[in-house]
């Protein structure tokens, strides 16, 4: 079994502070197998934002898989937007925009999907998906197979389209050929799982897509900080929601989702004694 702690959208310069040393602190103490940042690490991508970042990522166990956000692009620099959009990224956080983690159980791999033309949106394009493809491909085949993306594969109600990830469906069918089992993004600061055959037809394929919250930062769009716990026991997986909680000044389990692979598709789980010893707990 592997544990995934799933970050996103922190958003140095826009923090709710006294959200960070909790979370650094469970993180730590949890010691998951890999910790993942799913994009916008700053709110403005300038240099005093990155340097705050840099010493919250050092300040997490590794391994370690991070991709930027569209919020680590400059906004109001055109000059750096248009010409080197990510260098300060590169600089602060990894020249590597599309890290790669793999061990006997899970295969990870991050794809950048920022682009300097567009303000908030993001794309996938035709070479990132052949390479992702290729390097899924050449896995061995029980293992699970994970992308992590910035901008989300799926929405939850009262998102628009628009908001999906460009060219998610072009995507999606290379994915399901290299047998892709689960999709990690943020964005839209909202915590959402969905099933990838419920929006995308594709025979014989399907994928969890799970959304973060944001974890630290202060524009938390009607949801309290959040992040996921996802725990990988192949063919089962479970996605616990991990939310702040201010009377107690730390994060909680505030829902837990168990899914199991079938040969056809995801079919969600009953709760387990562990999750109704959480309930019990949190009344």
């Amino acid at each position: 079994m592997r544990t995934i702690a799933h970050l996103s959208d922190p958003h140095f310069g826009r923090l709710r502070h006294t959200t960070l040393e909790a979370l650094i602190s469970w993180v730590a103490s949890a010691k998951p197998d890999l910790v993942v940042v799913s994009g916008d690490l700053t709110q403005r991508a300038k240099r005093a934002e990155f340097e705050q970042a840099r010493r919250f990522l050092d300040a997490l166990p590794c391994p370690q898989i991070v991709v930027p956000g569209n919020h680590d692009v400059p906004l109001y620099n055109i000059f750096a937007r248009t010409l080197k959009p990510l260098s300060n990224y590169r600089r602060y956080i990894s020249e590597d925009l599309e890290p790669f983690y793999s061990d006997d159980e899970i295969a990870v791999l991050g794809i950048n999907t920022t682009r300097s033309l567009t303000f908030k949106n993001g794309r996938l394009n035709r070479k990132q998906v052949d390479q992702t493809s290729a390097r899924m491909n050449a896995c061995a085949t029980n293992v699970t197979r994970i992308i992590v993306t910035h901008h989300p594969f799926d929405l939850p109600i009262a998102h628009k389209g628009k908001d999906l990830v460009g060219r998610a469906s072009m995507a999606m069918e290379s994915f399901a050929k290299c047998g892709v089992d689960l999709i990690l993004s943020g964005h839209l600061h909202v915590s959402h799982t969905g099933e990838s055959a419920t929006r995308y037809k594709i025979p014989g394929h399907s994928a969890l897509l799970i959304q973060a919250g944001t974890a630290t930062s202060s524009r938390g769009r009607g949801e309290l900080n959040a992040f996921n716990v996802i725990q990988v026991d192949h063919p089962r997986i479970s996605i616990k929601r991990m939310t702040w909680n201010e009377k107690r000044g730390s994060f909680v389990a505030s829902l837990t989702d168990h899914f199991e692979k079938t040969a056809r598709s995801w079919s969600r789980i009953s709760d387990t004694k562990e999750d109704q010893e959480e309930g019990r707990l949190k009344r």
